[in-house]
């Protein structure tokens, strides 16, 4: 990820609601290093309004939302022993409009702060409720572990991700490792090796094998990587090996 900030849109029109999501925040900010601190604001409010718009040619009719911003606190910094959670990040110059801009997003577009998790998690969570009545909009790879519609403002295309996909997705990460988030995977494996490795599993159980099999039966680091990479689909959630989940 780029920042760790995220918007969530939904609407409710008659019995359905959509959900759009999107990092605007850093990318307003980062764009206005120069300007002062209004345009920045007018920045990110254009950012948020035409994505509503394009939304509603792709998606459907928005009248509401709901905006993320991960606040203090995650609870992957105390997961994380091959290395620190995002530790590559800490020298990382950010740009001077983005408190403003995180303040900005509280006050006039009722931005809720994601405390203890990431705004990944929060997304994760609320689309997960709504099912395929909703649809994430995001740049961040990491959000195509969450089944269900998914829309790229940037491309302007939407796309579904279904459960199977999805899970893929997320076991291909605890392979590669993610290494934004400093996460450590396997050296020279990328995502089509990665996809390759795993294609063919019956189930999560056999890909939670295979990858155990690619680190060399060092089932600590399978676990960490999982615990680091999967995103919560109800509050407090823990990602939990296949063999030791309850059916």
């Amino acid at each position: 990820m780029v920042l760790r900030r995220r918007l969530l849109f939904y609407e409710t029109h008659d019995s359905a609601n959509r959900f759009l999501a999107d990092i605007y925040a850093y990318r307003a900010a980062a764009a206005c290093e120069n300007e002062d601190e209004l345009q920045a604001k007018r920045s990110v409010d254009s950012l948020i309004i035409n994505t509503l718009m394009c939304g509603v040619d792709k998606c459907g009719y928005v009248d509401s939302w709901m905006l993320f911003l991960t606040g203090k606190g995650n609870f992957r910094n105390d997961i994380a022993v091959t290395a620190p959670y995002k530790g590559n990040r800490a020298d990382k110059v950010k740009p001077k409009h983005l408190a403003a801009l995180r303040s900005h997003l509280m006050q006039e577009w009722n931005a809720d702060m994601s405390e203890g998790q990431e705004a990944d998690d929060s997304i994760s969570i609320a689309a997960t409720k709504l099912g395929d009545d909703g649809v994430i909009v995001s740049l961040d790879k990491d959000l195509d572990q969450v089944a269900g519609w998914h829309y790229n403002f940037i491309k302007k295309e939407a796309y579904y991700i279904t459960e199977a996909e999805g899970l893929l997705r997320l076991y291909m990460q605890i392979l590669t490792g993610d290494t934004a988030d400093n996460i450590i995977g396997l050296r020279g494996i990328g995502n089509v090796k990665a996809k390759n490795m795993l294609e063919g599993a019956e189930d999560e159980a056999e890909m939670f094998q295979r990858c155990l099999e690619a680190y060399d039966d060092n089932e600590d680091r399978v676990v960490e990587n999982a615990h680091l990479l999967f995103l919560r689909r109800h509050e407090g959630q823990t990602w939990i090996p296949p063999s030791k989940r309850m059916t």
